[in-house]
């Protein structure tokens, strides 16, 4: 599932030449709702036949597009389901959808040269870094 998602991820990237899955959910008539979602950070959601992304306005921005990249995921594997991404819970779920929705967004938003750039450095250090997720990281390289 993992190349699937990589070829995936990779079609998106190419075709609208960008990495921001806010710009990817515009052209795809996704709508985005920035609003209070209490101790949720964001949540995708079916609804009459249109996809919908909420995003919690209290995330800090690096944060809101790590949860946008997640819910574009959804948006685009799981385009019939409703889901929603939990603070400190959704990137350490056993749960495939939630799985693949988490490697959609380590794809999208890490570029696979970027170990490169950092070699002899230690995972934390990049995300750091590069203000990244340790989990997304470990994601994206995992062999």
């Amino acid at each position: 599932m993992r190349n699937d998602i990589q070829k995936i991820v990779s079609r998106y990237i190419h075709k609208y030449e960008t990495r921001n899955p806010f710009e990817i959910a515009k052209a795809l008539n996704i709508e985005v709702l920035i609003g209070a979602l209490g101790s949720r950070c964001g949540c995708y959601m079916y609804l009459k036949r249109h996809r919908c992304i909420f995003l919690n306005e209290s995330l800090p921005e690096r944060e809101k597009r790590l949860v946008m990249a997640h819910e574009l995921g959804h948006a685009i594997m799981h385009r019939n389901e409703n889901c929603y991404f939990i603070r400190h819970k959704t990137l350490f779920l056993s749960d495939r959808i939630e799985m693949e929705a988490n490697r959609f967004a380590a794809e999208l938003l890490i570029p696979d040269d970027l170990i490169y750039q950092y070699e002899g450095f230690s995972r934390r250090q990049i995300a750091y870094a590069e203000g990244l997720n340790e989990e997304l990281l470990r994601l994206k390289f995992e062999k």
